[in-house]
């Protein structure tokens, strides 16, 4: 790997990791203060999702998926592609600015639209009434892409990582003064009519607070690099044509996932109540992108500026170069971190819940998903390859198929017991995301004429058949501590749970690593060799 790629990486996953800890932090803390299983907890979520829906069909990837590469090339113009980011930040806030004030009046349309009928009258009106003071969001997490992507397309990878920090801190103030004035409810016993509207504007006002400290914060990065925004409304003439193209696909793409996800809620909210449901899902998917988001967002995002650079000059087999180190580098730690998560499940949900029913509950439905895990963080990598190549074509045909297998699959899970419909809806989504990254790395053959199949299979097999002892032996230790049990040590509480995922958590990471020195991995020289380095300098 690159200095360069890894330096940037680097960066990217130190900001993440403190931002994700944080996050972590603020879920433990909403759990303890206001549940993960009953109304309101499933009222809040429903709400808070609302943002992040209306702005992923919206604006979300397509700005992701085109304004990087698009931002790449104008750097060839006389201005250094200055006049160019002017237009494309003015068109980008002009179209989040309305769509806002839209979704906002029809906050409740657009939350009877998710849950269907499956909220009682009280719950549902809670869940408007955060809705109203959630959707707002839209577009301060619009600004946040905006201002971020082009700091990446300028190599500056810190701030875009580093500021959602401040969002959790302000959430976290935020649940905190809300505990102070309200009491803590962490079992979900409040009903939706015991929120008043003190509580409501505590609770998602100080949510939305974060994300306009977030997005506002970016605005001091531009400066340092150089960097003015002066709003420029004269679209024709530059391009965006050809980056409207790109992005009609990418929209394409989105509203396929979002319908997705609206079928996903709409039948999890049945199970609203005394089992998993909306809230439970939403916690166990931040759980699945912990690692993902450490690890294979800082280094496919490093990847992808270098990617764009070289697919803007046809250089595709430095392009596949890029894709094949990326896939093999995320993947060593990616198989390691899943086998480690799904051992660690049970423990891991005491964080959020305490009776070992909700233990369980929660548990099951993180397993389910951390099956997936690889090839999420594969399809990751594939798709931001295709976007490098300007091709969002292509991406929206392999999503339309997973689309389909989701949506057939989390259809069946309303025919399960309650108690099982969001671990049925984890498995689907797994199920349907591995058949899409195989679909996905078929397509990108073509496009390139190779994959590095042969090395990316046999750099997976090495991996996964290094993770087969560690496993074993992670769940014969889970059982000492007494993870599957009501009363377990390992089950018990924050210091037990802590005891016992570290103790795992260690023995498989020397066995796993150990493994992978044994089989001479070729990936394992380059990620230890930058530390070895280091080591004999000091």
């Amino acid at each position: 790997m690159a200095s360069g790629i890894g330096r940037a990486s680097a960066v990217l996953a130190s900001g993440t990791l403190v931002s994700r800890v944080l996050g972590f932090v603020k879920v433990i803390i909403f759990a303890r203060i206001i549940g993960q299983f009953g109304a309101g907890a499933d009222a809040f979520n429903v709400a808070n999702q609302l943002p992040n829906q209306v702005y992923v069909i919206v604006a979300g990837g397509v700005l992701s998926a085109v304004l990087v590469p698009q931002i790449v090339r104008s750097a060839l113009h006389k201005d250094g592609g200055a006049g160019y980011i002017n237009k494309l930040v003015t068109l980008a806030l002009v179209i989040l600015g309305t769509t806002t004030i839209a979704a906002t009046l029809f906050a409740p349309a657009l939350t009877q639209l998710v849950v269907g009928d499956n909220f009682p009258a009280n719950q549902m009106s809670l869940a408007i009434t955060f809705a109203y003071w959630c959707l707002p969001q839209i577009f301060f997490y619009g600004l946040y892409t905006v201002l971020g992507e082009v700091l990446n397309a300028r190599k500056s990878f810190g701030p875009f990582t580093w500021v959602p920090v401040f969002n959790n801190v302000v959430a976290i103030a935020g649940l905190a003064a809300f505990s102070i004035m309200f009491g803590a409810d962490p079992t979900g016993a409040r009903s939706a009519s015991d929120y008043t509207t003190a509580m409501i504007v505590v609770l998602a006002g100080s949510a939305t607070l974060g994300v306009v400290v977030q997005a506002t914060s970016l605005l001091f990065f531009w400066k340092r690099i150089g960097l003015s925004y002066r709003p420029d409304f004269h679209w024709r003439g530059v391009g965006l044509g050809a980056a409207g193209k790109m992005a009609s696909w990418t929209f394409g793409m989105l509203l396929l996932t979002t319908f997705a996800g609206i079928i996903e809620t709409r039948v999890v909210s049945a199970a609203s109540g005394s089992d998993a449901s909306v809230s439970v899902l939403s916690t166990a998917w931040l759980v699945f992108m912990l690692p993902h988001s450490i690890i294979t967002v800082s280094i496919a995002t490093a990847y992808f500026t270098r990617m764009s650079e070289h697919a803007s000059v046809s250089k595709l087999s430095a392009v596949l170069t890029d894709a094949s180190s990326a896939v093999r580098g995320t993947s060593l730690i990616i198989v390691l971190a899943s086998a480690v998560i799904a051992v660690c499940a049970y423990p891991f949900s005491t964080f959020f819940v305490e009776p070992f029913e909700q233990i369980q509950a929660l548990g099951n439905v993180i397993i389910a998903y951390i099956v997936g895990l690889v090839a999420f963080c594969v399809l990751f990598v594939f798709q931001r390859t295709f976007y490098a190549l300007g091709d969002t074509r292509t991406p929206f045909f392999f999503t339309l198929f997973q689309v389909i297998l989701v949506t057939i699959g989390v259809i069946g899970c309303q025919f399960l017991p309650l108690e099982w419909i969001a671990f049925g809806i984890a498995l689907v989504v797994s199920v349907a995301g591995t058949a899409q990254a195989v679909l996905a790395g078929i397509l990108l053959r073509r496009k390139l004429g190779s994959i590095d199949g042969r090395r990316l299979a046999r750099s997976l097999l090495s991996y996964l058949a290094a993770a087969i002892v560690p496993t074993a032996l992670g769940l014969f230790l889970m059982v000492q501590f007494g993870a599957f049990e009501d009363g377990g040590f390992a089950v018990s509480g924050a210091f037990g749970a802590i005891v016992s995922m570290v103790t795992v958590g260690a023995v498989m990471l020397t066995l796993y690593f150990g493994t992978l020195l044994l089989l001479r991995t070729p990936e394992l020289k380059v990620v230890l060799d930058p530390m070895l380095a280091r080591i004999r300098r000091r």
